[in-house]
């Protein structure tokens, strides 16, 4: 940041405000009046990459011996297929949502993996921009971890939600599934109907509340830790320096398992939900 050097405050509140609509920093975790524009532009791109690439492998398929990268691309692909065998019975079903939960974890993966860049990197180059475009570098917001964003995790579990929506429709008819609604848990007696309902509307929030909560609450606590560990390397004594290096190297590795490791929680309870909505109570 440009001028006096941020106080350890500061510098975290800083590097925890989103660049938003509003171009002011967001006072709320949830503020569904803003467009998280970070968020938005990294997911976007990076889901876009995560097509890319899982085009390119499909496309440099061949029969013979594979290369390292359609290797591990197959290796991924007999994995979530083996996972979607296991929870989703129907053949049809799985047309669609195997290569579905290919992506989402894919996705997740690389939008996690921005958690591994530096944590100064891009946020100091955009204040450069914003700067030389005449702003203040001081409200040069820059958030690059979109896993990190509830509104943007949980748009993903919304997403499934959705789908559930959808194949339980397909899967029971529109008046099967409604009769499930109020006649499961506890039975078809009409006064058990509203208790019921409630149950079920219940269900279907939990679900989608804790699916994304899980993925926002793990990523920015590793953001966290990051922009705490870049804070000791700014002290100018060694003893910050040494303990930026080797606390960053050492979450850092660990953070590798944690982002895939999040990344396939998500994914498999994708399934497990789409799953579920093939089944009746």
């Amino acid at each position: 940041m440009a001028g006096n050097a941020p106080t350890a405050s500061e510098y975290v509140v800083h590097h925890l405000t989103h660049l938003n609509s509003t171009g002011h920093a967001q006072k709320n975790i949830v503020d569904w009046s803003v467009i998280n524009l970070d968020s938005m532009f990294y997911s976007i791109s990076i889901g876009l990459l995560t097509v890319f690439l899982l085009w390119l492998a499909a496309r440099k398929a061949t029969s013979g011996v594979p290369g390292r990268f359609q290797g591990f691309v197959e290796m991924m692909v007999e994995v979530v297929a083996d996972q979607a065998k296991g929870i989703i019975h129907s053949a049809e079903s799985r047309k669609f949502v195997a290569p579905l939960a290919l992506t989402v974890f894919v996705w997740i993966f690389l939008m996690n993996a921005m958690d591994l860049l530096p944590v100064d990197l891009l946020p100091r180059i955009w204040e450069g921009v914003y700067a030389s475009a005449g702003g203040d570098p001081h409200h040069a917001y820059m958030r690059i971890v979109p896993t990190a964003d509830l509104s943007a995790t949980l748009g993903m579990s919304s997403g499934v939600l959705l789908l559930c929506l959808y194949y339980n429709i397909k899967i029971k008819g529109l008046s099967g599934w409604i009769h499930e609604l109020f006649t499961a848990p506890f039975g078809s007696h009409p006064l058990l109907y509203p208790i019921n309902f409630a149950m079920q509307i219940i269900e279907f929030v939990a679900k989608t509340v804790s699916h994304g909560m899980r993925l926002f609450g793990n990523m920015y606590a590793g953001e966290l830790i990051f922009i705490l560990i870049a804070l000791l390397g700014s002290t100018a004594t060694v003893f910050g320096f040494v303990g930026h290096v080797v606390a960053g190297s050492i979450w850092a590795v660990f953070h590798i398992l944690i982002i895939t490791l999040q990344a396939f929680i998500f994914m498999m309870l994708t399934l497990v939900y789409i799953g579920q909505a093939h089944e009746g109570h």
